[in-house]
């Protein structure tokens, strides 16, 4: 914990604050350890303060780690009064805050308590510091995605005609807990048929039909860790249209995945992938960017879209997930979570992409 609050405090005088304050959960849990849902901390060069309620007082003192000095408040309403009664910030400190997930409600809250205090929304900051993770972090992501794979295997033979996508993303919940799972890292989505054609199809009270595409889009939790993963396979035999556009987005994601390396562009990422499919004919139903980071947030930086201008950094954690969507017949979506290292990419999903025929 304490590399990361020192990565933090390091780019102090490049944002021109004394301090910062931290009220976002993830990035609570990352600088300090604690996983709760109420609660705010104070870095400054050479102190670390941690404010929360009496909900917590137990927990506080068990997960955090790195020399925090901590405050309980009777209630969760008074976090902010606590801050000013402690009396750590005088008029005229420059506080950088989370300028993503402060609300502007909160902002105001803060300005009205701490007179004279200048609060400096500074947004990507700690995700950036977050963004490289440790081995510890990916040790944990790497947890997430076995017992997803897992899951992958043993739903299989569930999906068959006259299945509701309801009850095949129960059984997935069901069994990624089962296998040591803390929750879902997301909403399961099951989208069949003509539903497939959805990005974000989540499941519904359908029921899958013989000769058409399934799409399964899951994750899990472990240690707070997150994974995503996507396999689109097959009921019955298909049509020549859907299987020329499997192969394409498998040949898409290969082809990224092949690509990824610390110093490319992100957009140049995107691009490889959407090359593949523009050449194929179906640029246009390539609906999405093709991936993002991920970790304590199921989406976090770098965002790898033809929009950005991030650069892949060794020990970023990502996902690489082309598709193709074409109603009425349906999509394919294919993702991976991988690693970036010096050399290229280390892919933690072990499930198979060549096209599964059920």
């Amino acid at each position: 914990m304490n590399r990361r609050v020192d990565s933090l405090r390091s780019r102090f005088q490049s944002l021109r604050i004394d301090s910062f304050l931290v009220t976002n959960p993830p990035h609570l849990r990352y600088l300090s350890g604690f996983s709760g849902s109420s609660g705010a901390g104070l870095v400054t060069p050479r102190s670390l303060r941690f404010f929360t309620d009496g909900r917590y007082a137990a927990q506080v003192k068990k997960e955090l780690s790195g020399g925090w000095k901590v405050h309980v408040s009777p209630s969760s309403d008074t976090l902010f009064r606590m801050i000013r009664d402690a009396s750590v910030l005088k008029p005229g400190a420059r506080v950088g805050i989370d300028g993503n997930t402060l609300s502007y409600e909160e902002f105001r809250t803060l300005k009205k308590m701490l007179h004279g205090v200048k609060f400096l929304p500074k947004a990507g900051v700690i995700e950036e510091i977050a963004s490289i993770k440790d081995e510890s972090e990916i040790r944990s992501i790497k947890k997430a995605v076995e017992i997803t794979d897992r899951t992958f295997t043993e739903i299989l033979p569930l999906i068959k005609p006259g299945v509701r996508e309801l009850d095949i993303a129960a059984e997935i919940s069901y069994r990624q807990r089962r296998g040591g799972a803390e929750r879902d890292a997301f909403d399961t989505i099951v989208a069949s048929g003509s539903r497939s054609a959805l990005p974000h199809g989540q499941a519904s009270s359908r029921k899958i039909g013989r000769g058409e595409l399934v799409t399964l889009d899951f994750g899990c939790v472990v240690d707070g860790y997150h994974c995503d993963m996507t396999r689109t396979v097959a009921v019955g035999r298909i049509g020549r249209r859907e299987k020329e556009i499997y192969a394409l987005v498998l040949d898409a994601q290969q082809t990224a995945v092949a690509a990824v390396r610390a110093g490319m562009r992100t957009r140049e990422l995107d691009a490889a992938a959407r090359d593949v499919i523009r050449r194929g004919g179906y640029d246009k139903y390539f609906r999405h960017s093709l991936g993002h980071g991920i970790g304590l947030q199921i989406h976090e930086a770098p965002r790898i879209s033809v929009q950005s201008g991030s650069v892949l950094k060794a020990g970023q954690v990502i996902t690489v997930e082309p598709g193709v969507y074409f109603p009425p017949l349906g999509g394919v979506r294919i993702e991976d979570v991988v690693v970036v290292t010096p050399r290229g990419a280390a892919v933690l999903n072990r499930s198979p992409k060549e096209l599964i025929t059920l």
